[in-house]
């Protein structure tokens, strides 16, 4: 619950500023960067904020989800980065060689795309906390600079893109309500939304007891490749890579006493 519960919540967040992204553009342009921070939202609203105002709430809601992730990966490791890969099975092998990417440059690729990805990874890889907040404040706030940039050198056209959604604000509101609700409805026809699945997600990582037979029975499908959630992912990743090979942290959940030391 101590980072899935927060999760889930930024992904609720998230979806009403997606659906409510025509209607905040122009006239609550903090709202909506508040509510999200894409990239996008961030370059349509850097001309229409203070500089105080844009790096204040864009920092800041940029670095909310960002430790959560480290945090997972640093308390669960292999685990973690296991359950990722379930729930985004395309992308799963793609993942992992990601992972092998970040193995080789975990420092600089943390400055450069601090995603809920790779700070995942850099909990599950082990990287000190004190490195890898200096890096995802610092590569956050570089990122927020290099959009006002953008935004100051493409002022015009971005002015005329968002006139553009002012003039036709009722029938983009109308879609984009329409695509956060056909997403959620598709996800829990899937079997699971992913508010749901973040909600339940420490219980999810957490270990079975031991001398309970059903996760005896689930922790040999995921050695053995079966067929459940656990050993599709297993078997996706049963190549040499950054794994428990090579460093990672146990995946199963450490008390504060035996994290290591920064």
């Amino acid at each position: 619950m101590l980072v899935g519960l927060p999760l889930a919540a930024l992904v609720v967040v998230s979806n009403v500023g997606d659906a409510l992204a025509p209607t905040l553009v122009d006239t609550h342009p903090a709202w909506l960067i508040a509510l999200n921070a894409r990239n996008r939202n961030l370059i349509l609203v850097s001309n229409y904020l203070d500089p105080w105002t844009f790096y204040g709430i864009g920092i800041v809601r940029l670095l909310i989800s960002d430790p959560l992730f480290f945090l997972l990966g640093y308390w669960y490791g292999d685990a973690a980065v296991k359950w990722m890969e379930r729930r985004t099975r395309t992308w799963g092998q793609i993942l992992r060689q990601f992972e092998g990417w970040f193995g080789k440059a975990a420092y600089p690729i943390i400055f450069i795309a601090p995603n809920n990805v790779f700070c995942l990874f850099a909990g599950a890889s082990g990287m000190p906390v004190r490195a890898f907040v200096a890096l995802n404040v610092s590569g956050t706030v570089f990122r927020l600079w290099l959009v006002r940039r953008f935004g100051e050198a493409f002022e015009s056209p971005i002015d005329d893109l968002v006139g553009w959604i002012g003039d036709n604000r009722a029938i983009l509101l109308v879609i984009s309500v329409g695509v956060v609700i056909v997403s959620v409805a598709l996800e829990a026809r899937g079997g699971q939304t992913e508010v749901s699945a973040l909600t339940h997600l420490d219980d999810e990582l957490a270990p079975p007891a031991t001398g309970d037979p059903a996760g005896d029975r689930e922790g040999d499908g995921r050695s053995d490749g079966g067929g459940d959630a656990g050993g599709e992912a297993d078997g996706a990743t049963g190549h040499d890579g950054p794994g428990a090979a090579d460093g990672r942290p146990d995946p199963s959940p450490r008390a504060p006493s035996e994290r290591p030391a920064d």
